[in-house]
């Protein structure tokens, strides 16, 4: 496996770890934890299918496909309404800020290789034609 695809299969893994404790913290009532609703939507159906996203980015693998790179920034993108720049303003980001920079972190290193990979798999396609 090369080096670009276990960056992002680990930053996978660290957004998935991140919703999941969240969803624990959630379902156990520890806090802070996010909220059990929101306007648009259940927030544990929405994690839920975060991290399907993001477990599902790394089987069909998350640079060599087209379909793993959009799996792969779909999971960066869901994780963001969760650990978003948003945050910055939530009453509790002094509780929070450790998995919101983390799960920032995460993202953005999901979206730099995506774009490399996905860069150089155009150079090569135009290359063989």
């Amino acid at each position: 496996m090369e080096q670009p695809n276990r960056h992002v299969i680990a930053a996978l893994a660290t957004l998935i770890l991140l919703q999941g404790i969240m969803l624990s913290a959630l379902y156990a009532g520890i806090r802070p934890h996010p909220p059990i609703a929101t306007p648009l939507f259940g927030i544990a159906p929405f994690l839920g299918a975060a991290m399907s996203v993001a477990l599902g980015a790394i089987i069909v693998q998350p640079l060599e496909s087209r379909a793993g790179r959009i799996m792969s920034v779909l999971a960066a993108l869901m994780a963001l309404v969760s650990f978003g720049p948003q945050k910055y303003f939530d009453a509790q980001f002094g509780l929070i800020y450790p998995a919101v920079l983390l799960g920032q972190f995460a993202a953005l290193v999901i979206f730099a290789l995506v774009a490399s990979a996905a860069r150089q798999h155009r150079e090569l396609g135009a290359e063989r034609v």
